[in-house]
C-alpha cells in the first residue's frame, strides 16, 4: 500500500540546513496498524506530512498504491487527499464557524462518496460522531466544546471520509484515558476492517497495541518490527 524509498527531507533556515528525515526507507501493508514512534523533533510529522502530499522530499520517493505521488501535480495531490487519505491533525483544525457535525458533514460533502445521499450525509456525520462519543454535542461548535472533543471531532471527520488510509499525528494527545482507549479501539477497527493506519506519537504506551512499530530518532529509523514485549490487548494500556 506504501512504499517509501530513500526520502530525506532537508529545510534551509538562513545558512542552516536542517535534516527532518535522512534517507527513510519503509513499505507498509495493507490492513496494517503502524505506530510511528519518536520524541519531538525526530522527524515523525515530517514523515506524516509526506504520506499525505503536505509535503514533498528534497530527495527520494514515495508511492502510494502503486502512485508515485512525489512528481505529482498539485491538482493530482489534491485529488490524492480527498479519495486516498483521512488525516487526524494534532492541531485538529477545525472550522470555527461551522458546529460538530457540519465539521464531519462537510468531509463527507467534500468526498462526494456515492453511498451517501445528500439527506443520509448528516445521518452518516451523526454516527460516526456518536462513535467518538459526541452524540450529543453535534449542534456544538468548537469554541463550546473542549480540547479533547475537539480532537474527537477531528478524528470523526478523518473517519467520515472513508478514505483506504488513515493517518493520526497524535490523535490521543488531548485525550483523557478512557476516551484515548475508545479512539484507539476505533482505529484497530478500521484496520481490521482493511484500512492502512498510522498513528505518529511519542506514547510508547500506546505503540503496545500495534501491528508493528517504526521507531524515528534524528531523522532515521532506529527500529522497525513488532511490538517490544509483544503485542498487547487494549485493555491492557495504561498512561
Amino acid at each position: 500500500m506504501i512504499t517509501i524509498d530513500h526520502v530525506s527531507k532537508h529545510y534551509q533556515m538562513g545558512s542552516v540546513t536542517v535534516t527532518a528525515l535522512q534517507d527513510v526507507s519503509l513499505q507498509v501493508n495493507k490492513g496494517e496498524f503502524v505506530v510511528i514512534l519518536g520524541p519531538s523533533g525526530s522527524g515523525k510529522t515530517t514523515l506524516l506530512n509526506m504520506l499525505s502530499a503536505l509535503d514533498t522530499p528534497t530527495n527520494g520517493k514515495i508511492s502510494i498504491n502503486g502512485q508515485d505521488i512525489t512528481s505529482a501535480s498539485r491538482t493530482d495531490h489534491f485529488k490524492f487527499r480527498r479519495e486516498t487519505i483521512g488525516f487526524i491533525f494534532q492541531s485538529f483544525n477545525l472550522f470555527p464557524s461551522l458546529t460538530a457535525l457540519e465539521n464531519v458533514q462537510f468531509a463527507v460533502d467534500m468526498r462526494g462518496n456515492g453511498n451517501h445521499r445528500n439527506g443520509s450525509r448528516a445521518a452518516a456525520a451523526q454516527e460516526v460522531l456518536t462513535q467518538v462519543g459526541l452524540g450529543q454535542r453535534v449542534r456544538h461548535f468548537p469554541h463550546e466544546l473542549s480540547g479533547g472533543e475537539q480532537q474527537r471531532v477531528a478524528i470523526a471527520r478523518a473517519l467520515a471520509m472513508g478514505n483506504p488510509i488513515l493517518l493520526a499525528d497524535e490523535p490521543t494527545g488531548e485525550l483523557d484515558f478512557r476516551t484515548g482507549i475508545q479512539i484507539l479501539q476505533l482505529l484497530q477497527e478500521q484496520a481490521l476492517n482493511g484500512k492502512t493506519v498510522l498513528v505518529v506519537t511519542h506514547n510508547r504506551e500506546i505503540s503496545r497495541v500495534a501491528d508493528r512499530v517504526v521507531e524515528l530518532s534524528s531523522g532515521q529509523i532506529v527500529r522497525d518490527g513488532p511490538p517490544q514485549g509483544g503485542k498487547a490487548a487494549i485493555s491492557d494500556l495504561h498512561w
